[in-house]
């Protein structure tokens, strides 16, 4: 692989708290993704399913994952069935895991071959009460995709014979979104990649120079690092681009005097970076944009500060409009007496705050996570506000990635240009 795996620790430790979680008498069965493919014999490549590579570390297709923590015979407890590399395999992808080191990269012991699954299924899946089986519940998913999950889902309906079934993803949501040490680490390694990516993005960025060229650059420096690419399609949005707050086709040119949204993070080992960065293209700040970026950065250290143990996404929320709010009054772009007067339903700050201030991150750049609950240790969040004045074709957001810990929180982008004079340092030093 080209990235470093975590150590095995980390997915047995997954696993047994998920397994805490589960009913007397339980299967819980999970499968991967597949290699997704495009026209004629194209492929897109692969990604693996979020859930599978939390409790194994198996980053490849055709892979199971069978629990039934009181299986009589205590190796079948925990099985993973991986696909058997063959001559044909050899010759065309190269060699598949080994067992031995499906075992050495998960801690399972029993390793068996992904056509055994079958066989082992019809003798033993009768043997629980209750089976546990996975899905994407992500609230923004896209429900017209039927993926390999699914289809497995009702193959295993169908086949064996089951019929109720309890849902792991709300079990999951909660075990994922308490981040243990060894996935900071690899989170960690993904914002270092991003950040020396950032500022090769600043020197090159000066007027004249396409989005796409920039956007190269970044891809460059991922794979140099052994990353394997972007976390997300990146936004390189300069002037009136940096309004459409999901603008991806980086094809226009940086122009004199334009401000350039940077959105991006790097892949490292299936977790995700999220950083966001605004830079001016000519290297100086108008008086008018740093009126702007001054006022999204007080925003950003407002929330900032409430991204601790105890509050909620909410409360975080509400908080923050309010302030955001006073920022907006402070720019002229609202007045008090509109704030007082507006339809509560419509609320005036949205034409140029329309998006989130967080959201969870980790093996899924918009991570699972309980909504409703209180803020806890180890939870990880992006700190993102914006404001965006399409009238004035300014777009600014600022985004950092937050761990809460017993002292409140730790930035772990902290150390990657953020204030307005670091900005026009970063861009002068090329």
């Amino acid at each position: 692989m080209r990235y470093s795996s975590a150590p095995k620790e980390l997915y047995i430790k997954n696993r047994q708290k998920l397994i805490r979680e589960l009913k007397q008498n339980s299967t819980a069965i999970l499968c991967s993704n597949e290699v997704i493919p495009t026209n004629a014999d194209g492929i897109l490549g692969f990604k693996q399913n979020s859930d599978l590579f939390y409790l194994t570390g198996i980053d490849q297709e055709e892979t199971f994952l069978v629990l039934t923590p009181q299986h009589p015979k205590k190796k079948f407890r925990e099985i993973l069935f991986i696909r058997e590399t063959n001559e044909h395999l050899k010759v065309w992808e190269g060699e598949k895991f080994s067992k031995e080191q499906a075992r050495k990269l998960s801690g399972i012991h029993t390793i068996k071959w992904s056509y055994e699954i079958e066989k082992f299924l019809d003798k033993n899946i009768h043997l629980p009460c209750h089976y546990y089986l996975n899905s994407n519940e992500h609230t923004s998913r896209n429900e017209d995709f039927i993926s390999k999950t699914d289809q497995f889902n009702k193959w295993l309906r169908k086949d064996f014979g089951i019929k109720k079934t309890n849902k792991l993803a709300k079990i999951l949501w909660k075990l994922r979104s308490i981040k243990e040490p060894e996935e900071i680490e690899q989170i960690k390694k993904a914002i270092e990649i991003s950040k020396g990516a950032l500022k090769v993005f600043a020197q090159n960025l000066k007027p004249g120079i396409p989005e796409y060229q920039l956007e190269a650059e970044l891809t460059h420096q991922f794979l140099l690092n052994k990353s394997r690419g972007h976390a997300f399609q990146p936004i390189i949005a300069s002037g009136k681009n940096a309004c459409v707050l999901h603008y991806v086709n980086n094809n226009e040119i940086c122009k004199d005097g334009d401000l350039v949204l940077l959105d991006f993070g790097a892949e490292y080992g299936n977790y995700n970076a999220d950083i966001t960065r605004c830079f001016p293209a000519n290297g100086k700040f108008t008086e008018r944009q740093k009126e702007v970026y001054q006022a999204v950065l007080n925003v950003f250290k407002f929330a900032k500060k409430r991204i601790v143990v105890g509050n909620t996404m909410v409360n975080l929320r509400t908080e923050t409009v309010k302030f955001m709010e006073s920022q907006l009054v402070s720019l002229g772009l609202l007045n008090k007496i509109e704030i007082e007067n507006q339809d509560p339903k419509k609320p005036l700050y949205k034409k140029y705050f329309p998006h989130g201030i967080s959201h969870y991150l980790g093996l899924d750049v918009h991570d699972v996570g309980p909504k409703q609950s209180k803020f806890k240790v180890g939870m990880l969040f992006t700190c993102e506000p914006g404001i965006y004045i399409e009238e004035e074709g300014i777009g600014i957001r600022l985004e950092n990635d937050i761990l809460i810990n017993d002292d409140g929180n730790l930035d772990l982008c902290e150390d990657i240009p953020l204030e307005i004079g670091e900005i026009e340092r970063l861009m002068t030093n090329h």
